[in-house]
């Protein structure tokens, strides 16, 4: 249906912007490194996924810094966040 296809898409996106975001802020990143990352990783995703992971960030800042710092999967966080099923 076009509904578990718009589900699987807006999962996968919100994996590759939150594996972005995670590379781009190493292993055990602490909050400042956290912040950077989120900024950078935003640029670097290109013009059309860029704005989805501002709009993305800018609504679930606190739940993905905490999951950085936790050591989280982005999967995890995706799915913690209502962009994934579980």
């Amino acid at each position: 249906t076009a509904t578990a296809l718009g589900k699987g898409k807006k999962c996968s996106l919100c994996t590759k912007i939150l594996e972005q975001i995670k590379a781009m802020a190493g292993e055990d990143p602490d909050e400042a490194a956290v912040e950077a990352a989120l900024g950078k990783a935003c640029r670097a995703l290109g013009k059309r996924l860029g704005r989805l992971c501002k709009r993305l960030v800018r609504k679930y800042r606190e739940q993905i810094s905490e999951a950085l710092q936790n050591g989280d999967q982005p999967q995890d966080t995706c799915t913690a966040i209502g962009f994934c099923k579980a």
